[in-house]
């Protein structure tokens, strides 16, 4: 296949831009660098077509550049009918000027956020009032409860969670420990070092820092999952053949997650003591024995129990957070994601909110 003929342009003394060669990609070669170094007079040039051998949509491209950035515009004369068309279908398209989008007055702002959060209020508790029906229908008929699924869940989001539960635990117990023992070691009062642990981890540290590692790790997973169901249209698939998606895909969760956090609050309880004693023999002398005897003495059940009754409302908000923003998700990637993001951000808040209101509350009784 020969070679095309180079593109080419020149002007003569007369004024007009004479056109030949191939404008066309194989064409081209230099000739838009070439372009950028000739200047042509604003307004109307005339363009001499006659010595075309051909053209294509990316030559008339670079042309018409050229002549807008100089603000020019073309008058074809002595063109091939077909060579003609194509540089005036591009001719006839405006530029197209980007328009500006005014940024929204900070009154409008508000207003939209207000109105934004009052909505996915409404959805929420319109969804838990779903998942409560359900789950009532479901509790008249046990034997419909998907107890493997349930399981299955219960490994994932509680057996599986038990290395980094118990790792920051442990990690928290000694720091608890070590900032009581500064203290606590000016005034002789080392053995108290033991109640600080046990009402710090029991209370308070053990079930919220349970809660906030499996609203990131389960949370979040609750959210992509049904997320991505939504996205692949599985969710719609299941209304169509009669399967309830609640009682498929979110009570199962719930429930798992209300047997595996309060496990989880348990073992993180164990090992954070663990790290207090650690932390207590090594800073204030108190060996293994005399710490578990003043922690069997001190601690009451009703201490444990506090604990074990905040993990449970925990696991409710991130199963019920988690799968609410999953079913919000819309047909796209960057929607999933989106929702998982504000699942884990909400799921924290409100379990921090959570324990907050417990702590007045049990001010108040006290408890």
């Amino acid at each position: 296949m020969p070679s095309p003929i180079p593109a080419n342009i020149e002007q003569p003394d007369s004024g007009t831009w004479t056109l030949s060669g191939h404008w066309t990609v194989s064409g081209m070669g230099p000739m838009p660098r070439r372009l950028e170094k000739l200047a042509c007079r604003a307004g109307e040039v005339d363009l001499d077509g006659s010595r075309l051998a051909g053209i294509d949509s990316a030559g008339v491209w670079v042309l018409s550049r050229w002549l807008a950035e100089r603000g020019a515009s073309a008058n074809l004369t002595g063109w091939p009918p077909r060579f003609k068309a194509l540089m005036e279908l591009v001719g006839q398209r405006e530029a197209r000027v980007p328009v500006a989008v005014a940024r929204p007055s900070l009154p409008a702002s508000i207003g939209r956020s207000t109105l934004d959060g009052a909505g996915q209020s409404i959805a929420l508790i319109a969804f838990v009032g779903e998942v409560a029906v359900t789950g009532a229908a479901l509790a008249l008929e046990p034997g419909r409860i998907r107890w493997r699924t349930v399981l299955r869940n219960i490994q994932v989001s509680g057996f599986e969670a038990l290395p980094i539960v118990g790792l920051t635990s442990f990690l928290l117990g000694i720091v608890v420990a070590y900032q009581g023992a500064d203290q606590l070691r000016h005034y002789g009062a080392n053995i108290f070092v033991v109640d600080l642990v046990g009402y710090a981890m029991l209370r308070e540290f053990a079930p919220l820092i349970s809660a906030i590692i499996i609203a990131g790790r389960s949370g979040s997973a609750y959210a992509a999952q049904i997320g991505t169901m939504v996205v692949t249209e599985e969710v719609d698939a299941m209304r169509t053949i009669d399967i309830d998606p609640i009682e498929l895909l979110v009570l199962p969760k719930i429930l798992a997650l209300a047997i595996a956090l309060p496990l989880l609050t348990v073992f993180a309880d164990i090992t954070g003591v663990l790290g207090g004693m650690v932390t207590a023999r090594s800073q204030l002398d108190i060996g293994f024995t005399e710490f578990i005897d003043r922690f069997g003495t001190d601690m009451q059940g009703s201490t444990l129990m506090v604990g074990l009754g905040k993990s449970l409302v925990f696991s409710f908000v991130i199963a019920l957070i988690g799968c609410f923003q999953g079913f919000r998700a819309r047909e796209s990637a960057d929607s999933v994601g989106r929702q998982t993001t504000l699942s884990v951000v909400q799921s924290i808040f409100l379990v921090i909110v959570a324990d907050a209101l417990f702590s007045v509350a049990f001010s108040l009784a006290d408890l």
